[in-house]
């Protein structure tokens, strides 16, 4: 099993009932197509299977982490991380986040300038599955192997 989970926001607010937006708040996924890498912990993983008629979670791979620091991670004010900001958190390189965020050692929420979360556009050329079944019943939601295609479709 892996070490962390990127997890990413496939519905939106509206008719979203309130222990689901509650959770989804407490996971920093507050819009839709937020994404966020959380460790693999036996807490954050119910989280999900409550909220999992909402998003979508795969396994994270180092690869994928570093694409989604260095095209979409954010500080405050909504400017790009440059690798001074990296060098300041104690990281050489966007690579080295990349690797302590998959192995679980650290989280984006705990590194203060970054944004905790990725904002991530629709994804192009669209869903080819349905956005309101489970990963298992033809659709994306849930755990789903396929995530990571999608994802770099929305960076």
């Amino acid at each position: 099993m892996a070490n962390a989970v990127l997890v990413v926001r496939i519905k939106g607010q509206a008719d979203c009932p309130y222990w689901a937006s509650t959770t989804m708040d407490l996971l920093k996924l507050e819009r839709k197509y937020r994404a966020v890498i959380l460790p693999a912990k036996d807490n954050l993983l119910g989280m999900l299977k409550k909220v999992q008629h909402y998003v979508a979670w795969v396994d994270l791979d180092a690869e994928l982490a570093q694409e989604l620091i260095d095209k979409k991670a954010r500080k405050s004010g909504y400017k790009k991380v440059t690798p001074e900001d990296l060098k300041e958190l104690g990281y050489a390189s966007s690579a080295e986040l990349a690797a302590a965020l998959t192995e679980g050692k650290t989280m984006l929420s705990k590194l203060k300038p970054l944004k905790p979360w990725f904002a991530l556009a629709p994804p192009r050329h669209g869903f080819k599955r349905s956005t309101k079944r489970l990963y298992g019943q033809k659709g994306i939601l849930g755990r789903n192997k396929e995530l990571a295609t999608i994802v770099r479709n929305m960076i």
